[in-house]
């Protein structure tokens, strides 16, 4: 059976040729057809499958996050922009054609140092006066329309890159292969460490900044390393994968579900979710539509708008029944 084979294969290549030294005895196949094979299961469909767990753990850890530092539970990793601000570096790399000779080096570099200029920004207004939670959220959406028109003039200077700025859009795993993997892992397995640190700072936070300060723990202080830290792990996300939507949204609400709204829970069971999350949408794409390469954020918004639109319904029938307007 092949998924007898592709395992025979894994499992050969982790143990470096000590376990099954021929992964396709007994099946059959040529030589060169078992070593085509084995490129295909090691070298092109098990990197995307680690690289959409990896970054599907990383949107579904910074959507907890930031509804964690908002208190909002419509929060996700693209509220402050970061997400236009990866579009945007990696339009200049397409309509420009700025080492597009080399696009798979520099198109993550230029997605990822746009989406965390972007955060970087957000951050400068944190440390203002006015850095109240509300003013944070206004900033980030004000940012995220004005890069988006930015990046439709960048777009009519030259019409020709909009087609791959589209695909960017939509996001995908096209640009998966072990480097990648490697540098998502790690970057990821780092920076999430940290933001899962701050669970019993976040469920401080719940319960308002004075109280939080009265426990000892720095409110703006602490929203602004919180921020840095999922804006970061967000940009490793944007750099390798495009924009994939509702991922940081949809995973937080399904572990409060599970389990409860200890943040200390929520941010290790959200980045579990999202893993799950990203990685069954990737394995629909290519059930509805075998032998074609789909983006996966349109995959994903299959099934984030609806929960969006029921989570913005739920918010106002209990604002409407607590005496709301």
């Amino acid at each position: 059976m092949p998924f007898v084979y592709g395992l025979e294969v894994i499992v050969q290549h982790l143990s470096g040729g000590a376990l099954f030294p021929d992964p396709c005895a007994g099946s059959g196949m040529t030589a060169a057809r078992c070593g085509a094979y084995a490129f295909i299961v090691w070298d092109i469909y098990l990197p995307g499958v680690l690289l959409a767990l990896i970054v599907g753990a990383g949107l579904g850890l910074s959507g907890a996050a930031l509804q964690g530092v908002f208190r909002n539970p419509l929060a996700d990793p693209f509220l402050l922009g970061i997400s236009s601000g990866g579009t945007l570096g990696a339009a200049i790399l397409y309509v420009y054609h700025v080492g597009q000779g080399n696009a798979d080096v520099y198109l993550p570099v230029f997605a990822f140092v746009g989406a965390v200029s972007t955060g970087l920004l957000i951050l400068a207004v944190a440390r203002g006066r006015y850095s109240s939670v509300e003013t944070l959220l206004l900033t980030g959406v004000a940012i995220a329309n004005f890069l988006s028109a930015v990046l439709s003039l960048v777009l009519l200077y030259n019409p020709t890159g909009s087609e791959q700025v589209t695909f960017w859009l939509l996001g995908g795993l096209g640009l998966a292969d072990w480097t990648v993997v490697e540098i998502a892992f790690g970057a990821t397995l780092a920076l999430g460490t940290l933001l899962c640190l701050f669970g019993r700072e976040l469920n401080l936070l719940q319960l308002g900044s004075d109280v939080a300060q009265s426990a000892g723990v720095d409110a703006a202080r602490t929203r602004l390393q919180v921020i840095l830290l999922a804006s970061l792990v967000t940009a490793v996300a944007v750099a390798f994968t495009g924009i994939i939507g509702f991922v940081g949204l949809v995973s937080p609400h399904i572990v409060r579900r599970l389990s409860r709204s200890d943040y200390r829970v929520v941010l290790p069971g959200s980045a579990a979710i999202g893993a799950l999350f990203l990685l069954g949408a990737r394995d629909l794409s290519y059930l509805a539509f075998p032998g074609s390469v789909l983006p996966l954020g349109i995959f994903t918004a299959f099934a984030g708008v609806p929960f969006f639109l029921f989570l913005l319904f739920r918010q106002r029938r209990l604002v409407t029944m607590g005496g709301g307007t």
